[in-house]
């Protein structure tokens, strides 16, 4: 039986894996995490509940990341369907954010009004 953590990776892959073609070779190094809770202390001027994900952009000796926090997106999820379809628009709104486009281009099934 597959734990709630091996499905929640799961589902980020696959939503990796669905973005990866807007990526192209500039980007092709983006790499995907998944993390319990987002860090404790966040800075004054972010948001003070907790994120569902973030881009972390990368250096000269890292690549670009997105991180999917589980816990707060599962906390949010209402079933399983709506757990896939949150963490699917989280790690396309993190991508948006990376090529600077708006999310529905990246995945036209995103309402661009919410």
């Amino acid at each position: 039986m597959e734990s709630r953590r091996s499905r929640f990776d799961s589902l980020v892959l696959d939503a990796a894996d669905r973005v990866r073609p807007h990526l192209g070779s500039r980007y092709a190094e983006l790499e995907f995490a998944v993390e319990d809770v987002p860090p404790q202390d966040p800075a004054p001027w972010e948001e003070q509940t907790a994120p569902l994900g973030r881009l972390l952009r990368g250096t000269a000796t890292r690549a670009h990341r997105v991180v999917v926090y589980r816990r707060p997106v599962e906390a949010r999820a209402q079933d399983d369907l709506d757990l896939a379809d949150i963490v699917r628009e989280v790690v396309t709104e993190q991508v948006a954010a990376l090529l600077g486009v708006p999310p529905h281009e990246i995945d036209p099934s995103i309402d661009p009004d919410t």
